[in-house]
């Protein structure tokens, strides 16, 4: 079979901000459907999981309902961000972020967190989850203060470059078919997890 067929039930697109994950915006805001061809409205094509608003980065739509369930379920996916923010984040906060912090949303965690840039008053993380709650990432650092000015650090920027075993690599605003091989191996690598949970 050739390797470059496409998935039948999985697309990606990298979602720039500005864009609501709803099939319709009471407010009349622009959605994610604006960015993809009419047929995948109608069709039914639906996102898996959600970004908020102001979040960019790689958003998944399927339109079978039980991989979009295998993809959402808590512990079956890891998902990578990079995200800003604004304040110092030290070893603490990342120690704390790691251990989780409790919050009206429920226990909010990461399971990796690491440094990988400064600039002026604003780090750069990449940071690591298997869950999804609504706004996690945001609320988990929220939750926390920035020891030298008292302040909640606040994520400024937040972009999500992977989901399990596929990689973000196509421009801002784009969106393209999963090869059928990446679909086999994202999916693959999530049965390999849930086996060895059981």
């Amino acid at each position: 079979m050739n390797s470059t067929t496409n998935s039948k039930k999985l697309l990606a697109l990298n979602k720039p901000k500005g864009y609501v994950v709803t099939r319709s915006d009471e407010r009349g805001r622009k959605t994610v459907y604006d960015l993809l061809p009419d047929w995948a409205f109608n069709d039914g094509w639906m996102p898996v999981g959600r970004l908020d608003l102001e979040s960019k980065g790689l958003l998944l739509f399927t339109t079978d309902g039980k991989t979009g369930n295998v993809l959402t379920k808590p512990g079956n996916c890891r998902k990578v961000y990079e995200v800003w923010v604004r304040g110092h984040v030290t070893e603490e906060h990342i120690a704390e972020a790691k251990r989780g912090v409790e919050s009206k949303h429920g226990l909010l965690k990461a399971l990796v967190v690491e440094k990988i840039g400064m600039g002026g008053a604003k780090t750069k993380l990449k940071i690591v989850i298997d869950e999804g709650k609504n706004r996690h990432i945001r609320r988990l650092f929220g939750a926390m203060k920035d020891q030298r000015f008292g302040t909640p650090l606040k994520v400024l920027e937040l972009k999500r470059v992977s989901i399990g075993s596929f990689e973000l690599d196509i421009e801002s605003g784009a969106w393209r078919y999963l090869l059928l091989e990446e679909e086999n191996m994202l999916l693959a690598n999530l049965d390999n997890r849930k086996r060895k949970r059981q």
